[in-house]
């Protein structure tokens, strides 16, 4: 019996120290000579502090900053819960939005939904729009618009909410990726947001648009993927070269 057993059970041990632990710390070794940056995490400083990561996207929500796509990885941009939302095209929760009842009996956001992200899209960009309801009457005492009004307007059997913007809109600037941690917007996203930047900014239009022209990356090799924009360094350009003045 022990013929047959101490075979294979020498196998398994020498598989497991080659590929358990052998292999692992080749490849370990290797990465962090060639190329320890990316085997690090690909992170971001400033100020001589972490920001975060080339790889994962992170919320913007100042009107000075380029502002990321939208983000269903765990609670946003969250590398321990990568994922999309999962809803179809026609989905009416994908399109729609919807809200929710939380552990106060208030009633909130749920999920946003594309037609919501439009909406805030144009208004904060200063797209012109048309609007079936004025968006005057889905605001709040504070002048802000009342999301979860506006996803019931949306979802009202009756007489839904229809809001249309005048101009093409990205679709990054509308939907989240696959994976939810994208860093990366497509340069036209980035052409429409310049204009409320500049002005948060306090600096000209074409300033912005050449810094746009100088971060854009170029498709891998030429012909893999789109030309795109990393929103965290984007960001951190801004701030050397157009600091917010206070």
């Amino acid at each position: 019996m022990w013929e047959q057993i101490l075979p294979g059970l020498r196998i398994k041990i020498f598989m497991t120290i080659l590929l358990g632990v052998l292999y692992p710390l080749a490849i370990t070794g290797i990465s962090q000579a060639v190329f320890p940056r990316q085997a690090n995490g690909s992170l971001v400083t400033a100020g001589g502090k972490v920001v975060g990561s080339e790889l994962i996207g992170q919320p913007f929500s100042k009107p000075e900053y380029f502002l990321p796509r939208a983000s269903s990885a765990g609670s946003g941009y969250d590398a321990t819960s990568s994922s999309g939302s999962n809803l179809g095209p026609t989905s009416s929760k994908l399109l729609r939005g919807t809200t929710k009842t939380d552990e106060k009996k208030n009633e909130v956001v749920d999920y946003d939904g594309v037609s919501l992200r439009l909406v805030h899209y144009c208004v904060d960009n200063e797209i012109p729009y048309d609007s079936s309801i004025p968006l005057d009457q889905f605001k709040d005492a504070n002048g802000n618009l009342d999301d979860v009004k506006l996803i019931k307007a949306f979802n009202d059997t009756n007489s839904p909410l229809r809001f249309t913007a005048k101009a093409a809109i990205p679709a990054d600037a509308v939907t989240a990726s696959a994976s939810g941690l994208d860093p990366h917007i497509s340069p036209a996203n980035a052409g429409i947001q310049a204009r409320r930047v500049a002005k948060a900014r306090g600096v000209s239009l074409d300033q912005v648009k050449q810094l746009i022209a100088q971060a854009t990356e170029a498709p891998e090799l030429g012909i893999l993927g789109e030309s795109r924009l990393n929103v965290l360094r984007l960001n951190l350009v801004l701030d050397r070269q157009f600091p917010v003045k206070h």
